[in-house]
């Protein structure tokens, strides 16, 4: 069954990179392009992975993920923190959000599906 992965970026050339390169990878995916979009679809569509870019407008990636993972109905879902900040300080404020694991922009395609793949067998 086809993975259901829900991109929440603001930027429009991250989202198109990343969504046109996990297609071709097989997944199904899903757009947001705030925080506060990316948790209503997090909500109706339930997803199987979320990768969320933690500087959002309207609603930032740190509180929609705190905000998921403070939901019942959606804390079960995997999210991996993007950040351009590479600083370990963004990845302990990530985890500490509730993200479930961290990687930074630009992404390393490989590496990013190596975490995607763990979580979403996890």
């Amino acid at each position: 069954m086809t993975k259901k992965i829900l991109i929440v970026e603001d930027n429009e050339m991250n989202r198109d990179m990343l969504s046109r390169r996990l297609m071709r990878k097989g997944y199904e995916i899903l757009i947001a392009v705030d925080g506060a979009i990316g948790l209503e679809m997090m909500k109706s569509e339930q997803p199987d992975l979320v990768l969320m870019d933690m500087g959002l407008p309207v609603m930032d990636g740190w509180t929609a993920t705190a905000n998921a993972k403070a939901d019942s109905d959606l804390r079960n879902i995997p999210i991996i923190a993007l950040t351009a900040h590479a600083l370990e300080a963004d990845r302990l404020r990530a985890l500490e959000a509730g993200a479930d694991d961290f990687d930074t922009k630009p992404v390393n395609l490989s590496g990013l599906l190596e975490k995607m793949e763990a979580l979403l067998q996890g």
